[in-house]
């Protein structure tokens, strides 16, 4: 009892703040979804259900498609990049593998709105990358690389790639790489034991790359509003629309609400697959 008590003791400012500043501010948006719009974008009186039913239309359902596949597509270009790198960082020796992961965590010592602005001006049509795709024939003078969905793929995938790594290699660096030799030495081909032995081994790094990944993505604004322009929209872009400049605050709640909704259904599904995998483990034990 005094030991679960002192635990309460100790979580109790942090359940506080985390009550305060996110679990009530969450709650308020979804009850104000459920709100109209007053003739000034404000919030009125009474409740109503057309809030969500505008949201079933073609232009919001496909703003929110393009953010699933964006984040999708960076979350897996950024695991198949980071799951050799990792692997790498943690076979490498002591002495070097400080100076790799250093490199890993240069790229922090910089703002992140500094390297955004750094991309938009490498991807412009007067920048370095265009020019050099036109000196080799790959891109001709109507080419733009700028303000498309691949420009916010790619600036997303240099923005999350350290975080997919980090939590890789810190599973990595904990995984028995004689498994891997064991398994070279039964039979098994280089790339066979890494799928079926390295891979499942580390999977809760991968989980972990997954959510910090894939949870940011969804809900990212700054990146698609400086190099994805209209055709590159997220629902971040479209809140923050809906807030600021058509000022229709229980529109952009009820965006907010669905944004929410997603980022909890990746939580959830981890969480599941833990218990699951917990109770795997608790019966293989058990076992005779």
């Amino acid at each position: 009892m005094k030991r679960r008590k002192a635990e309460w003791l100790t979580s109790l400012p942090t359940l506080v703040w985390l009550t305060l500043f996110v679990v009530v501010p969450t709650l308020l948006v979804f009850v104000i979804a459920f709100r109209p719009a007053n003739p000034y974008g404000g919030i009125g009186r009474g409740w109503t259900l057309d809030t969500i039913r505008a949201l079933a239309t073609p232009s919001t359902l496909l703003i929110a498609w393009r953010t699933l596949w964006i984040s999708l597509l960076t979350t897996a270009i950024c695991l198949v990049l980071a799951v050799p790198t990792g692997y790498t960082i943690a076979r490498a020796p002591a002495r070097l593998r400080n100076r790799l992961l250093l490199l890993v965590i240069v790229p922090f010592w910089t703002s992140f709105l500094v390297r955004v602005f750094a991309w938009r001006s490498l991807l412009h049509p007067e920048g370095p990358i265009k020019k050099l795709l036109e000196a080799l024939g790959l891109a001709g003078p109507d080419t733009t690389l700028l303000y498309n969905p691949v420009a916010v793929v790619l600036v997303m995938v240099y923005t999350f790639l350290p975080f997919t790594i980090l939590p890789i290699y810190a599973a990595a660096e904990k995984f028995d790489f004689r498994l891997v030799e064991a398994a070279r030495d039964l039979g098994a081909r280089p790339f066979q034991s890494f799928r079926k032995v390295f891979l499942p081994g580390i999977r809760r790094g991968l989980l972990t790359a997954v959510l910090v990944v894939f949870i940011p993505a969804l809900g990212s604004y700054i990146i698609p509003d400086l190099v994805g322009g209209p055709s590159g929209e997220m629902l971040g872009n479209k809140i923050a629309q809906r807030v600021f400049s058509d000022r229709n605050l229980p529109h952009a709640s009820a965006l907010s609400a669905v944004l929410v909704l997603a980022v909890l259904a990746p939580l959830v599904a981890v969480l599941v697959l833990q218990r699951k995998d917990k109770k795997s483990k608790i019966i293989m034990g058990e076992a005779p």
